[in-house]
């Protein structure tokens, strides 16, 4: 994750979460090099899927490696944002989960996708937000510090939200264990987060030097995920690829359509837009394939390795566009700045 920061003399003072400093200078070829990592390991799994495949296991703890360097991100600053705005975040937290979940069950009944299809791509839609979402809303100028909290909440309660809409919106395609699902997700996520923060708390000169690692580390990881997942499944990707992909393309879309659009319904500013955008429509690809594969099968999973690498793409492109174009709250370069009257 990615941490929101503001230079002194910046009028706009957002709290600063010092990992950004370190961070914030490789983000932009982080973003770049990952969705290239991501497309080499889904090829290689695909080719080589006697390599990959027995790895499968180890699906979860890979996870929990990401989890944790996720947590060793955040700072007390960051959960003080979400008192500081309530309302932003609890808008944040409900778009994300009610459009992606929402969006992801359209989606799946819309292209008749098969059961095991239909519930990977409602799965991807009821996980938390994305690892690379705050990037993104950095590279955006967005609202970062709006982004990690919202991003931070999401996972937080994940093992309770999770679970109870996968069974409401997936249980009619495959049954589903709820009660394992908290458990795991319990265990690969909530865990390592936690185990993240407190390392951060306790050890900050260690994690201090280790911080520009980080989203190497994760895109690294994520990599591997993918490919084992592609290999588990790589019987089946020539049948159901294309329908896949066009699934996971509408689907991240819609996500960062409406999440923008939630923002603005929500009278947000376009800095906290731009944020809600990529905090909706970027998932926590990871945790969606550790589920399916561990819940449904290697083919539940694909939806999740091709989202991986979408959701990059996209994220990483709307980023570069809305970069380019101006806030429209925002005072125009060089013009006064007017104080508001009462």
């Amino acid at each position: 994750m990615l941490e929101a920061t503001k230079p002194q003399n910046s009028p706009d003072r957002t709290p600063i979460n010092p990992a950004l400093e370190a961070e914030s200078r490789i983000a932009r070829i982080a973003v770049t090099v990952f969705p290239i990592l991501v497309v080499v390991a889904g090829v290689v799994g695909f080719l080589l899927p006697g390599a990959f495949k027995p790895l499968g296991p180890t699906v979860p703890y890979l996870l929990g490696i990401i989890m944790f360097c996720m947590g060793l991100t955040l700072t007390p600053p960051d959960f003080a944002a979400v008192a500081r705005r309530p309302w932003a975040v609890a808008l944040g937290i409900v778009a994300h989960y009610i459009i992606m979940p929402g969006a992801g069950w359209l989606i799946a009944g819309a292209l008749n996708l098969e059961p095991e299809l239909a519930v990977g791509v409602i799965l991807v839609g009821c996980a938390p937000s994305g690892t690379a979402s705050n990037v993104m809303a950095f590279l955006a100028k967005g609202d970062v510090a709006l982004s990690v909290a919202v991003a931070s909440v999401s996972t937080l309660i994940a093992p309770i939200v999770t679970p109870l809409l996968v069974l409401f919106l997936a249980g009619s395609y495959l049954q589903v264990d709820a009660a394992g699902m908290v458990l795991d997700i319990v265990k690969t996520v909530l865990l390592p987060v936690v185990a993240g923060l407190l390392a951060r708390l306790f050890l900050k000169k260690l994690v201090a030097k280790v911080l520009p690692a980080l989203p190497w580390a994760s895109a690294v990881v994520i990599s591997l995920i993918v490919a084992i997942v592609v290999a588990g499944s790589a019987g089946k990707i020539v049948a159901a690829g294309a329908i896949v992909f066009l699934a996971v393309v509408l689907h991240n879309g819609f996500g960062l359509g409406l999440g923008y659009l939630a923002g603005k319904l929500g009278r947000l500013d376009d800095k906290a837009r731009r944020a809600l955008a990529f905090e909706v429509g970027m998932q926590n690809s990871g945790l969606a394939a550790t589920l399916a594969a561990a819940h449904f099968s290697p083919l539940a999973a694909l939806p999740s390795a091709v989202f991986s690498l979408w959701h990059n793409i996209s994220g990483a492109i709307v980023a570069a566009w809305l970069a380019r174009r101006p806030l429209r709250d925002a005072p125009l370069p060089g013009a006064p700045l007017q104080e508001k009257r009462a």
